[in-house]
């Protein structure tokens, strides 16, 4: 294995080696300081909410804050980076995020915005060009929603313009997928057998079928597996190469570090590879994705930190529920659009406490994607059984990835459980032309509930869920205090008492987001002693109108002092 594992002794002496370092102190060569003045830093730091200036060192730890003048005379011979009028805020850090997935998708088929089928056939075509003849052709990114019918396709819809190359299409949340008919030729001998029964579906998932009980071609949560099983796998230097386009992007647009929401082992020493040679410009936070290989390493070996401090994993991401967008989120009663429905759970309740009991064994945080009214009960229900009296009493930080649903009895337990709510407020806006027709008047009030869960005592970790939203923070910071759409609409929000304030949305995408991934003593705000990660903005988002979040301008992003992005 290249890389070096940090194990947790280790991981605590280098904690109190910085907190012991003299962090005011004129290092003795002065060019080793650099002196950043701005017309103001916002550092979410209590002690020291604003300055105009920051100092840090060679290896990118700050020395100190405050006034211009005072810098400058404490560090005379420093180097230094004046921003003039912009604003200068902690690097941002989207709490929930799919590296590989925001790669890939510029290297398949976009289909994210398209408005019909027609539209997604056209692109699919100018697509398939590029492609070699024999090649599947791969895509992201549909939501029927955003169709006139609103239904499901079929592979019918796909046949006229495709009828000898297999096409497998990803619903934009990643919780369906739809095939042509060439696609479910390739896996009829999975098929077969069994699932020739009729109104066979295999467990956690669900493969739609006409009256007949004929397969339509849109698989559902668990019954992707049938078509993963025989899509041709991505090379090692594909993997690399949509790392590297994915963190490209992601620094362009503000990010200095992503928790990637489940990454396998081999996916992990690819970053690996990446880190060690320094070609990682940011820092990821991977979990390791579900109760398998990479789990099962991080209870042999320990909690794995790369020296750079640019790639750790110390988490587990684990499934119980589908999506809302495709009726798979598990609900407590039937879907109000959809009598009969109750969703799906994609591991049973039982799986899911063998997994977090293994977890908590091996000291490993637990993260549970949770959609639904029922998937978030049960989860809560898991860790409760799992961490007992610890609950209340241990800094465990286990985390419920989107709470996106939450019934009035379940939502207070979190902040009571010391359970981090790890929310995407662009998830509301994009789900609120049809979110209530799924849950109905009643239980919309507990969906996307981030001003409840906070003033409950939640934690709140932000993100975005790209590539099923945008990898953009600035759209989750404007989400978060508008709940608008792009146009503005609703006028004065969707639900607007659950609108978080400019600053809680700052919070959530740097100090809070930080705390999730146990990183708030290096980054997350400006203070002494932590890593100089930071955002240059023309403008200051906590001195205008939420109506502008959207459209602050990124200067540069930089990692550790130095810059890892720049606008031309």
């Amino acid at each position: 294995m290249r890389g070096v594992r940090s194990v947790a002794g280790a991981v605590v002496t280098a904690l109190c080696a910085v907190a012991a370092m003299p962090v005011l102190a004129q290092p003795a060569t002065g060019a080793q300081v650099t002196v950043l003045t701005a017309s103001r830093i916002d550092t979410m730091d209590a002690a020291v909410p604003r300055a105009q200036a920051m100092a840090y060192d060679a290896e990118g730890r700050i020395l100190a804050l405050g006034s211009a003048e005072e810098m400058l005379q404490r560090y005379p011979r420093a180097k230094r980076l004046d921003v003039g009028g912009a604003t200068v805020i902690p690097g941002l850090i989207d709490a929930h995020g799919h590296m590989l997935g925001l790669g890939m998708a510029h290297l398949t088929a976009n289909l994210v915005g398209t408005s019909s089928k027609q539209e997604i056939v056209q692109r699919l075509q100018a697509f398939a060009a590029t492609l070699p003849s024999d090649a599947w052709l791969i895509g992201r990114g549909w939501d029927q929603n955003d169709w006139a019918e609103k239904q499901f396709p079929t592979a019918a819809d796909l046949d006229a313009a495709f009828p000898d190359r297999p096409v497998w299409l990803s619903r934009i949340d990643g919780h369906a997928g739809w095939a042509n008919s060439a696609a479910m030729r390739a896996i009829e001998r999975d098929l077969s057998g069994a699932s020739a029964t009729e109104g066979w579906q295999p467990d956690g998932g669900r493969i739609v079928r006409d009256d007949k009980g004929q397969a339509t071609g849109v698989f559902v949560d668990e019954a992707m597996g049938l078509v993963y099983a025989v899509v041709p796998e991505p090379t090692g230097e594909t993997l690399e190469r949509a790392l590297k386009l994915a963190m490209d992007d992601a620094v362009a647009h503000g990010l200095t570090g992503v928790h990637d929401a489940g990454v396998s082992l081999g996916e992990l020493r690819i970053m690996q590879r990446l880190a060690d040679d320094g070609e990682m410009p940011m820092r990821i936070t991977a979990m390791a994705d579900g109760n398998g290989k990479a789990l099962e390493w991080l209870c042999q070996e320990g909690l794995y930190q790369h020296p750079s401090h640019r790639l750790q994993m110390r988490s587990v991401k684990l499934y119980i529920d589908g999506a809302l967008g495709s009726r798979g989120a598990a609900m407590l009663e039937d879907y109000s659009d959809d009598h009969g429905n109750k969703g799906l759970l994609v591991m049973t309740p039982a799986q899911l406490r063998e997994a977090v009991s293994k977890a908590q064994r091996c000291g490993v945080q637990v993260a549970t994607h949770a959609i639904g009214d029922r998937g978030n009960h049960e989860v809560l229900e898991a860790y409760a059984a799992a961490l007992g009296a610890n609950a209340t009493a241990s800094d465990h930080r286990w985390r419920i990835e989107h709470a996106q649903i939450l019934s009035p009895a379940d939502l207070p337990r979190l902040a009571k459980m010391h359970v981090i709510a790890s929310m995407q407020p662009t998830h509301a806006t994009s789900d609120m032309p049809w979110a209530e027709d799924r849950v109905g008047p009643q239980r919309i009030n507990g969906a996307y509930a981030w001003r409840k869960l906070r003033d409950s005592g939640a934690r709140l970790a932000l993100g975005s869920d790209f590539p099923v939203e945008s990898v953009d923070p600035r759209l989750g910071l404007y989400a978060a205090a508008t709940r608008t759409d792009a146009e503005g609409m609703p006028a004065g929000g969707w639900h607007p008492e659950d609108k978080l304030t400019a600053w809680e949305a700052l919070r959530g995408f740097t100090l809070d987001a930080a705390y999730a991934g146990f990183a708030e003593a290096e980054v997350g705000s400006l203070a002494p002693g932590k890593r100089a990660d930071f955002v240059v903005l023309a403008e200051d988002p906590l001195a205008i109108a939420p109506e502008g979040l959207a459209d602050l301008t990124v200067r540069a992003t930089y990692v550790d002092g130095k810059p890892v992005f720049e606008a031309k």
